[in-house]
């Protein structure tokens, strides 16, 4: 455990059903904003984009939407939004969505101010690591619970084959507003998909070396509430105490990321998403991740035994106990017998992704409980092959 540490979130929390109205009368950071949403048709179709649109509009405040964003956000498009946002003059963006229209958001903000390229500014992989001039105010709208990225400073693109999370300490959202009612929508399968990637940004969290006493006590929270309620939102979509659970879950585990951070398990994902883009983060995060944790069980057995208390409310035996209830949540989520093979990703492909975890975020592979070789990265995802 870390006995010193710096614990900064200056974001503006507005949580709870019905706080989407507080966007028309919150004190906003600009005149004209961008709103960034997908390229998918549910920010129309259920209203939320209108939402935003009448808030600001009674606020008096002009707006441009820019709606190309996708499921793996991209680097074209970061440059493309910025782009707008300086032809429109706008001093601050809306990311109105799931996490990657948010992150979209914070990546455009930090383009919309800086010259050049926006992997001239990343961290990693063939990214320059200049620093940048700052960004523009970003207020996050998320219509899922997943990421936590309305409350942490990290925006997740892709370039080429190199999926890389970056962020600066004025890309914390200034304000975030997290609505249950506005998670209503959201499928089934994606729920929990989403849902789990929160439970992992907790659990991650929850070992990594530079853990605190604070990232600890956002994550065992966090991963308590999924348990409790990812299930039961999954099961019915329209249950608004379940959904209120998980997406405090999901800002919670964002404080988390803003305290702590991921761990490797992120960074092997991030290399198998960034080269097969169909595949939903949440769904490869779940297809590893019983191989993944079964590697740190006897390094952190008080801490695993921990994870599964929060999550059964019963003494654990064995910090084992942490596995068995992992797989019972993702078999009552309806998420225990993922195929990456339907993805179309190939088992030939698995020394690929080792190259690129190491390449791109390798960093996170220095915080894990005790540094995995390549053997144990390789056998991790060869034994989550399906």
């Amino acid at each position: 455990m870390i006995a010193k540490f710096t614990q900064q979130i200056p974001t503006k929390l507005i949580f709870g059903c019905g706080t989407i109205n507080s966007l028309a009368t919150e004190k906003l950071p600009g005149r004209k904003a961008l709103v960034v949403i997908s390229s998918g048709t549910s920010m129309r179709k259920y209203g939320y984009l209108s939402m935003v649109e009448k808030a600001l509009e009674a606020q008096g405040i002009a707006y441009a939407v820019f709606d190309k964003i996708q499921a793996n956000p991209v680097k074209e498009h970061v440059m493309e939004g910025a782009a707008l946002a300086r032809k429109e003059s706008c001093d601050f963006v809306i990311g109105l969505g799931g996490g990657s229209s948010i992150d979209s958001a914070k990546s455009i903000a930090l383009m919309a101010v800086n010259d050049g390229d926006y992997w001239d500014y990343v961290i990693g992989g063939s990214g320059k690591g200049m620093p940048p001039k700052g960004a523009l105010p970003v207020i996050a709208i998320p219509t899922t619970a997943g990421t936590g990225t309305e409350t942490d400073p990290w925006t997740v693109i892709t370039y080429k084959d190199e999926k890389i999370g970056y962020g600066t300490l004025e890309l914390f959202p200034q304000i975030a507003i997290v609505d249950p009612e506005l998670m209503v929508s959201v499928p089934s399968k994606f729920t929990a998909f989403q849902g789990f990637d929160a439970f992992f940004h907790a659990a991650e969290g929850y070992i990594a070396s530079i853990a605190t006493p604070v990232s600890d006590l956002y994550a065992l929270k966090s991963i308590s509430l999924l348990a409790k309620s990812l299930p039961k939102a999954v099961a019915d979509g329209s249950d608004i105490e379940a959904r209120t659970d998980v997406a405090l879950a999901s800002t919670l585990s964002g404080m988390v990321e803003a305290t702590s951070c991921c761990t490797s398990e992120h960074s092997m994902e991030h290399a198998m998403s960034a080269v097969y883009g169909n595949l939903p983060h949440g769904a490869g995060l779940i297809s590893i991740s019983l191989a993944y944790f079964s590697r740190f069980v006897n390094d952190h057995p008080a801490k695993y035994k921990k994870m599964a208390e929060a999550m059964t409310g019963s003494k654990a035996s064995s910090p084992k106990d942490f596995l068995k209830a992992l797989a019972a949540m993702q078999k009552q989520c309806g998420v225990d017998d993922i195929r990456l093979s339907d993805y179309g990703v190939k088992e030939g492909d698995i020394p690929r992704f080792l190259e690129i975890a190491r390449r791109t975020v390798g960093n996170l592979f220095a915080l894990d409980p005790h540094l995995l070789s390549d053997e144990e990265v390789l056998s991790i995802y060869k034994e989550s092959y399906r």
